[in-house]
């Protein structure tokens, strides 16, 4: 007999999801990635300007969660603070190393403008990329768009919207990904 939830319940909480994930608990993990992995992409790729660096940024830094998951300290913030931190350092870290490999005019004025939210400037960059994406949604399927808006824009975990659709997580995922394939083939094109 189980005693304690599952860790795709919605009941746990950060807190006890991280538990677990200390304790080795890979399904715990994935929790904690599907919970956060869709807001950390759309931070990364805000920083690297790019969504193949974006995802090598969420990826690298879920890898040092894993990593570093017994020297995480409640004490010195929340979860969601230090994974989006570390996703926030990766994708730096990411856009720095390529800025000048592949010959973008890139300066540290990017970094900049992401440090000083709020300006002006930032305001018309993220409408106009605020009408690319709603552009791109609005061309793909209504399924793949659903999933997206309530992971993005709801900030639902998988579990969660599946369990708001009542479809399988399985599908939750299929859909995800079909969407976020067509929608960084629409942003590359589009830019």
């Amino acid at each position: 007999m189980r005693t304690a939830a599952p860790a795709d319940s919605p009941l746990l909480s950060d807190e006890d999801l991280m538990r677990r994930v200390k304790a080795d608990d890979a399904d715990a993990f994935e929790e904690l990635y599907d919970r956060y992995s869709s807001r950390a992409f759309g931070l990364a790729i805000v920083i690297c300007n790019s969504s193949e660096r974006a995802e090598e940024a969420v990826q690298d830094a879920f890898v040092s969660v894993w990593r570093t998951r017994a020297r995480y300290d409640q004490g010195r913030g929340s979860i969601q603070n230090w994974i989006f931190a570390l996703v926030r350092n990766r994708s730096i870290d990411i856009y720095r190393h390529n800025r000048r490999g592949d010959g973008l005019r890139a300066s540290e004025a990017h970094l900049d403008r992401i440090a000083t939210i709020g300006s002006v400037e930032d305001d018309a960059v993220k409408r106009d990329e605020g009408e690319r994406v709603r552009d791109t949604l609005h061309q793909m399927p209504a399924l793949q768009r659903e999933v997206i808006a309530l992971a993005y824009f709801g900030g639902l975990s998988h579990p969660e919207i599946a369990q708001r659709l009542d479809v399988p997580l399985g599908t939750v995922k299929g859909r995800m990904r079909l969407g976020l394939q067509k929608a960084r083939a629409d942003l590359v094109f589009q830019g």
